[in-house]
């Protein structure tokens, strides 16, 4: 084959396993072979009907559904590039991004929430969901072979934009190929894997940690539009759920539920979490239940991983993010430039084959983050230990600097999280006239719990240092989160700070 890129995965995986199922929703099921002549059409049909060509964005504004997974191969396939939109982004966020990516074409998927709805008042030509079908029928199924190198951008994803506008992140289709492999070196997934994708696919560990390995296996991935507990629950035991991704609030979610206890997971072999800071006792709750709690590091920059923790470690050196993958590198630098000693809090720059080569129509600001040599600065600070393994302790600008103390909230909000009463919690930095900055926690109380404020900071003393003690604590009914679930402090600091 010409094509090198990702594009060409549904046909290489269909010559060798037309019949198996690649993917499940609502109770149907498409093989390998069906999504190979889909894809095929639709990118037939993209070309031949809204003149879609090599370089070309293509947008998909959606759940997790077998057309939003379509679309990614299909743009693959005619060297376009696939830019998945966050379905709750409001409309002036989505036409930001609209316009930023000047897509070809949007393809709107079913069950849309708020803004953006129906495509109204959004730039660009249109499909709607119900002419979704018709679009594919009108396509060739006669195999496409464009020349696509690993090099060439396979895909847009924009940032989070917790702070300012979001950016593009380029991702090549060897980013997303060198990721898969450095997870199959850490994760031995199988062909027979049920892997449930619940996280949304507009965000990359979602789409790089579970549905492009997954099909590179030749698995099945079980498509979910939305994370809901119960049905979660339901689905691992009804489809025998074997990989699981999600971020830390995901799988606390899930601890507490009623049918925590009695829930059947005996099918799951590997639960893979990122996004933020894992909390030690969430990892000994599924420790308890004898599973193996997988947890890494990444970006969406860094299509995503760049550390990850093996199961061998998971218990010995729970609490970190793990080493770098087999083919990335990782370093910690010091305020000053110099290499960061272990223990010794540093900024996280990655290298490797899975670093984007920089940000959509951004050359400035891919310039502040990416040098001559290839390294990312992540914005992330990062301890490592003795052995080398790393455990990242915060964002730079989320770090608290107390009396020239610096205080890392993920720290302080995992012993909170030791509390009984605490369900989540965060930390973040309020102005004070003598120490310039103090910690300030906000926590959303279990059902039922009774404790006061004065309960959970006698909780924290003797376990954490004195400085870093939050000065306030307040009990608040929800922490705000992107659609990935991943907590945003930015609201919290405009509202509590």
């Amino acid at each position: 084959m010409r094509n090198q890129g990702i594009g060409s995965w549904p046909a290489r995986r269909a010559r060798m396993t037309p019949g198996r199922v690649a993917l499940s929703y609502q109770g149907h099921d498409r093989t390998y072979g069906e999504l190979r002549d889909r894809a095929y059409r639709l990118a037939s049909a993209l070309a031949a009907e809204l003149g879609v060509r090599r370089g070309d964005r293509v947008a998909y504004l959606g759940p997790n559904e077998p057309a939003l997974v379509e679309t990614f191969f299909a743009a693959g396939l005619l060297g376009a590039v696939f830019v998945p939109l966050n379905t709750r982004l409001a409309a002036p966020e989505l036409r930001f991004v609209l316009e930023d990516a000047a897509p070809a074409a949007l393809l709107l998927g079913t069950g849309r929430e708020g803004a953006g709805r129906d495509g109204d008042g959004l730039p660009g030509r249109h499909v709607p969901a119900e002419a979704y079908e018709d679009l594919v029928a009108a396509g060739s199924a006669a195999p496409i072979d464009e020349p696509v190198s690993r090099d060439d951008v396979c895909l847009i994803m924009y940032t989070s934009g917790t702070t300012g506008r979001p950016k593009g992140a380029m991702l090549t289709h060897g980013n997303l190929t060198w990721n898969a492999v450095n997870l199959l070196v850490d994760v031995p997934l199988r062909h027979d894997e049920v892997t449930l994708v619940s996280a949304p696919l507009f965000h990359i560990a979602a789409l790089a940690q579970t549905l492009v390995p997954t099909v590179l296996k030749g698995g099945r991935c079980v498509l979910e539009p939305s994370f809901d507990v119960e049905r979660t629950f339901e689905l691992i035991e009804r489809e025998r759920v074997t990989v699981m991704f999600g971020v830390p609030s995901m799988f606390g979610f899930l601890t507490r539920s009623p049918r925590w206890a009695g829930a059947d997971l005996s099918s799951l072999r590997h639960l893979l979490c990122g996004g933020a800071p894992v909390p030690l006792p969430l990892i000994r709750a599924y420790q308890e239940r004898g599973l193996t709690f997988l947890q890494g590091y990444g970006m969406t920059e860094t299509a995503p991983g760049a550390l990850f923790l093996g199961a061998e470690h998971s218990v010995d050196k729970a609490g970190t993010a793990g080493v770098p993958c087999f083919f990335s590198d990782v370093r910690l630098v010091a305020p000053d430039g110099t290499p960061a000693a272990p223990g010794e809090p540093g900024e996280v720059y990655v290298q490797g084959p899975n670093v984007m080569p920089g940000y959509w129509r951004r050359p400035e600001e891919s310039a502040e983050v990416l040098d001559a040599d290839g390294w990312f600065r992540s914005g992330d600070v990062g301890i490592a230990d003795e052995d080398g393994y790393v455990r990242i302790s915060d964002r730079i600008k989320d770090v608290i600097i107390s009396g020239g103390e610096n205080i890392y909230p993920a720290e302080v909000e995992s012993v909170l999280y030791g509390h009984p009463a605490v369900a989540e919690c965060a930390v973040i930095g309020v102005p004070d006239e003598r120490w310039g900055e103090v910690g300030k926690a906000l926590v959303v109380p279990r059902p039922g719990a009774a404790a006061e404020p004065g309960d959970l900071l006698r909780h924290l003393d003797g376990r954490l240092a004195r400085y870093k003690i939050p000065k306030y604590l307040q009990f608040v009914p929800e922490l705000p989160k992107n659609a990935a679930g991943k907590l945003l402090k930015a609201p919290l600091r405009k509202r509590y700070g």
